[in-house]
C-alpha cells in the first residue's frame, strides 16, 4: 500500500479546504524579467519569491487558502518540502503582481527538508490541496542531529519538550539532561505564574521531564488539571549527581522565594 500526501496532511489534521499545494520551478528569470529563484536561493528569497504572486485569477486563485504547502523541485517528478505558510492576507495588487503577507507556521516542521513526494502534475506549479492528497511519500529522510545548545540557553515549549523526547535527532540532547540533576523552572505562559522543581537523587533531569512529555503534570498536585500546552521548561541550575541532597534542596528554596512561587506562584510548599 503507497503511503501518500493525505496521511501526511491527516498526522496534523490539516483541512485540506485550507491549504494550496505549491512546487516551485527554478527559473533565473522569467519572461516579464521578474528573478526566479536557483538551488542556491536563501529562505528569505525562497519567501519573497512566494510573496508576488500573478493577479490573473486563472494563474492563482482570486481567493487563495489560508495555509500554502510549498515544495522545491528535484530530479523528476520529486518535489521536497520548504515550509508551510500561513497566508494573512492580500498586501498589495498592480497590473504586474498581487503580493502577500505570509508567515512560516510549524506545520509539519519536522518533515521540513526531509519529505519528498511525487508530482503528477508537471505543467501545473500549483494544485489544490485535495488533489495533492494523492500524490505519493517518495522519502522522508532521516533528520539531522541537532545541537545541544547548552543548559543555559535550554528553553522549551511543550511541544518541543515532547519532541525532544521523543525524536531520534535529539538524542544528544537527552543525553546531557540524563548527565545531571538539578532546579528546573515551569512557567504557565498563560498568566506567568511559576513553578520550581527539581530533579535529585536517582532522578536525573531527563527522566523527570520525561514524566512532563508524558502527562504534563510529572505527578505534581499543583500541575494536576492545568493544561501543559502552554507550559515552557527551562534549567535554572545544574549539579553532579554526587551533590549532596542539602545543597540541592537549599538552591530550591532559593529559587521559590526568588520567585515568589509559593504565594504567586504554583508551588505549595
Amino acid at each position: 500500500m503507497t503511503l501518500t500526501f493525505a496521511a501526511v496532511l491527516a498526522s496534523e489534521a490539516i483541512d485540506p479546504a485550507e491549504v494550496l499545494v505549491i512546487r516551485h520551478a527554478y527559473v533565473g528569470e522569467h519572461k516579464d524579467g521578474t528573478a526566479g529563484i536557483h538551488g542556491d536561493s536563501s529562505d528569505e528569497e525562497i519567501l519573497s519569491y512566494t510573496h508576488a504572486q500573478s493577479p490573473n485569477p486563472r494563474t492563482f486563485p482570486a481567493k487563495p487558502p489560508k495555509f500554502w504547502i510549498v515544495f522545491l523541485p528535484e530530479g523528476g517528478n520529486r518535489a521536497r518540502l520548504w515550509s508551510v505558510l500561513e497566508n494573512q492576507g492580500q498586501t498589495s495588487v498592480d497590473i504586474v503582481s498581487r503580493t502577500f503577507h505570509l508567515t512560516h507556521t510549524n506545520l509539519l516542521g519536522d518533515l521540513r527538508n526531509r519529505l519528498a513526494i511525487g508530482w503528477r502534475s508537471p505543467r501545473n506549479w500549483r494544485v489544490s490541496a485535495a488533489k495533492a492528497a494523492a500524490y505519493p511519500v517518495l522519502e522522508i529522510a532521516d533528520a539531522e542531529p541537532k545541537r545541544f545548545p547548552g543548559f543555559d540557553a535550554l528553553t522549551l515549549d511543550y511541544p518541543q519538550l515532547q519532541t525532544v523526547m521523543r525524536e531520534h535527532r535529539y538524542a544528544a540532547w537527552r543525553t546531557a539532561l540524563a548527565s545531571v540533576i538539578g532546579i528546573y523552572l515551569i512557567t504557565d505562559t498563560r498568566d506567568g505564574r511559576h513553578y520550581v522543581g527539581k530533579a535529585d537523587g536517582a532522578e536525573n533531569l531527563q527522566q523527570r521531564w520525561s514524566e512532563y512529555s508524558a502527562n504534563g503534570h510529572g505527578g505534581n498536585v499543583e500541575l494536576r488539571g492545568l493544561d501543559p500546552s502552554s507550559f515552557r521548561l527551562s534549567v535554572l541550575r545544574v549539579f553532579d549527581p554526587s551533590t549532596p541532597a542539602g545543597e540541592i534542596n537549599a538552591a530550591e528554596r532559593l529559587f521559590k522565594h526568588a520567585l515568589d512561587s509559593r504565594k504567586h506562584g504554583l508551588n505549595r510548599n
